[in-house]
């Protein structure tokens, strides 16, 4: 499912102009993708973002049931979203921080 997210999106990244607005967005987009399809009240996402100069906050809000299956054992699920963010993040050269808020 994720592989076909990001080819969709390499599609739509390599159509004239519109890289560099999709790439800005990009990053949020694929937070609410992966998020909401690990929760099974995928309504209740909400991904807010914030920017700085070098630095992207994005704020993930989930409902309170879901928060577990958002985090994971040990924090793994989360560390592995972090991961994939930080990839996507790097063409843009810019920081992106991702916040778990309950």
């Amino acid at each position: 499912m994720l592989l076909y997210w990001l080819k969709e999106r390499a599609a739509l990244l390599t159509v004239g102009k519109t890289f560099i607005l999709r790439e800005k967005t990009m990053q949020k987009e694929l937070v609410e993708f992966i998020t909401k399809s690990l929760v099974d009240n995928p309504d209740s996402v909400k991904v807010r973002e914030i920017e700085g100069e070098q630095t992207s906050v994005l704020e993930l809000t989930v409902a309170k049931e879901d928060l577990g299956k958002v985090i994971g054992k040990q924090g793994r699920t989360a560390r592995a979203i972090r991961t994939l963010l930080g990839a996507v993040s790097a063409k843009t050269r810019k920081r992106v921080v991702l916040e778990i808020l309950e």
